[in-house]
């Protein structure tokens, strides 16, 4: 009786694995996808992909003026384009399932994040690749504002000077005596290029302009702005100089975090002094989210013929604290701070909890995940117990290999259940030793 118990169980796990489309190769080799900053799923399987939702672009009223070509950007890196959460990975729109559409915008990706919870609220293509233009300074902010001492008095050089004319720039003169925080003023309200030049020369010793650079990239892989890479100090164009409106975001992030950014960011005018025989002169904040835009905290706008119009922008309501990022825009119809305050507005009528990803903590996206005690006492395998649990092994599996290995699966169901009832019938067997399991190739597992 219990031997029918028995094979009509075994019986009925045969035809269930006979119904499952599983494929040998995929159960060997099915692992788990996740995204940096994005804790991991429950399923190993990867959505088909379906053409990505376009991004609403305004058509201009007149055609859009002609421009260069824009540089080639990098290879595709699936891994740098998940930073954030596995849905910020698109060429299109991103936006949480019942969320009002967003405005039309003329930027080629644009993203809007809260500065204080990281929540990325929508984007569209925010891991492009894009030209920076001079939001770029604000890379050179981050990296080089804490190191300076804003009372130091500093003297311009023939170097400092050496940038593209008709660029924007403070006016500094050749052996002028500027304090470091008079260069920060000029920098970000005027986006001073000649400042630029001083600050990076300053805060690279011996090394100069290359070695802030080079502290400049490493700041911003440190950040998770694993797409940006800079060439100039200024955001002036260069082969090989690139960015995201996601990478923005983690470096703007990093900015507001500054008192003293935040203090320079909300100047509305400040005075250049004189340099006899020269007179000073007074220089205003070119950012008009600050005088336009209630609540506005700060930005940085940018512009070359390459980048077109990049901009970056922050403004506080009801205690909640907004940054919007957007590369790659036109003037027509709006421009490219109003494009911001249109996204801003969208972005503070979401509710609180909206989230389609997030901006990672520094130092996250580059972490090396540590193998778990089990993982490693296995040889270094990359699945935790975990991971295995929460993924079916059948994920990801043909239906047609699935029928073979369903057979097979069977077949050895069947001759364990007649080896059962033929043991039965023999009666308890004697327990094996240690001595002779091991002479019988038998090993504890």
């Amino acid at each position: 009786m219990r031997g029918r118990r028995l094979l009509a169980a075994v019986t009925g796990v045969v035809l269930a694995a006979t119904a499952l489309p599983v494929s040998a190769s995929a159960v060997a080799t099915a692992v788990p996808v996740s995204a940096v900053g994005v804790a991991p799923t429950s399923s190993a399987t990867v959505a088909p992909s379906t053409p990505p939702v376009p991004c609403p672009v305004p058509t201009p009223p007149v055609p859009r003026p002609t421009s260069p070509p824009r540089p080639k950007p990098p290879a595709d890196d699936p891994v740098k384009r998940a930073v954030g959460g596995p849905e910020l990975a698109t060429s299109g729109l991103v936006v949480a399932p019942g969320s009002a559409r967003p405005p039309a915008v003329s930027a080629t990706s644009w993203l809007v994040a809260d500065l204080d919870t990281g929540a990325v609220l929508g984007g569209c293509g925010p891991h492009e690749y894009g030209t920076p233009a001079s939001v770029q300074k604000l890379l050179l902010t981050a990296t080089v504002l804490p190191k300076l001492d804003p009372k130091q008095v500093v003297t311009v050089t023939r170097k400092d000077l050496d940038f593209e004319q008709g660029s924007s720039a403070v006016g500094l003169l050749l052996n002028g005596r500027y304090s470091i925080e008079t260069l920060w003023l000029g920098l970000l309200l005027n986006s001073g290029n000649d400042a630029a030049n001083v600050l990076a020369r300053l805060a690279g010793g011996d090394a100069g302009v290359a070695g802030t650079l080079e502290a400049m990239n490493e700041r911003a892989r440190e950040l998770g702005a694993l797409q940006t890479h800079a060439v100039t100090p200024s955001g002036l164009d260069a082969p090989g100089q690139f960015t995201s409106a996601y990478d923005l975001a983690l470096i703007a992030r990093a900015c507001f975090a500054e008192e003293t950014f935040v203090r320079y960011e909300q100047t509305e005018r400040a005075q250049i002094p004189a340099q006899p025989p020269k007179k000073g002169f007074q220089i205003q904040n070119d950012n008009q989210l600050l005088f336009n835009y209630r609540g506005a905290i700060g930005g940085k706008t940018g512009f070359t013929d390459l980048a077109r119009h990049t901009y970056v922008g922050a403004a506080e309501r009801d205690g909640r604290r907004l940054v919007v990022t957007l590369l790659g825009a036109e003037a027509r119809p709006l421009r490219g701070w109003q494009q911001g305050a249109a996204l801003l507005d969208w972005g503070f009528a979401l509710p609180r909890e909206t989230s389609v990803g997030r901006l990672v903590d520094p130092g996250e996206a580059t972490a090396t995940p540590s193998p778990s005690p089990a993982s490693t006492r296995r040889g270094g395998a990359s699945t935790t117990r975990a991971t295995a649990r929460s993924t079916p092994w059948w994920s990801g599996v043909s239906p047609t290999t699935g029928v073979g290995l369903g057979a097979a699966l069977a077949v050895a169901a069947v001759v364990t259940v007649v080896a059962l009832l033929v043991s039965r019938q023999r009666g308890p067997q004697r327990p094996v030793g240690r001595r002779r399991r091991r002479r019988q190739g038998i090993f504890d597992g």
